[in-house]
């Protein structure tokens, strides 16, 4: 993970994060995941909202934005029911939402976590079944499964948490 770096996005980076998330749209559906993003998800006004609340991050090789997502800490509408299991502990969390890369970087959700878990340990973060690769991933960096929540279209997400 040599030169990995984390810093806020600006309003100036959104053309690439628009195509990084295109990118990882085309991904999914190619990987058995053609329905956890839409089309018009996540759009400009989205993003533009998160960096204005200052929830958007980057992920950055040799100072090239290759990946972004959005940490958050407290308290999240997404997570306040779970189905078919139960959350490990309602005390303060981090989440981590619409993580995604070109493609040209490894270990970006590892990055993501670890710089997530600096300003808080008590993570939590979603992704729809048809991710296999997402789901295999939150697994092998230490979450646990904690259930099924719904997000706000109304389907089903698988739900982890790590403390």
């Amino acid at each position: 993970m040599n030169n990995i770096s984390i810093e806020k996005a600006n309003i100036n980076d959104i053309k690439i994060i628009m195509k990084i998330y295109e990118i990882a749209k085309q991904y999914m559906k190619e990987n058995g995941n053609p329905t956890q993003w839409n089309d018009s998800y996540p759009n400009i006004a989205l993003i533009t909202e998160d960096i204005k609340n200052e929830h958007l991050f980057v992920i950055k090789l040799n100072n090239v934005i290759h990946g972004v997502f959005v940490y958050v800490v407290g308290n999240d509408p997404t997570y306040h029911d779970i189905y078919d299991g139960k959350w490990m502990s309602s005390d303060t969390y981090g989440v981590i939402h619409r993580i995604a890369t070109d493609g040209k970087i490894k270990h970006a959700l590892k990055s993501a976590i670890d710089y997530s878990r600096k300003h808080l340990a008590h993570l939590r973060i979603d992704t729809h079944r048809d991710n296999k690769i997402m789901n295999e991933a939150l697994i092998k960096y230490g979450f646990s499964y904690c259930g099924k929540i719904k997000v706000d279209d109304g389907s089903l997400r698988n739900a982890y948490e790590i403390i």
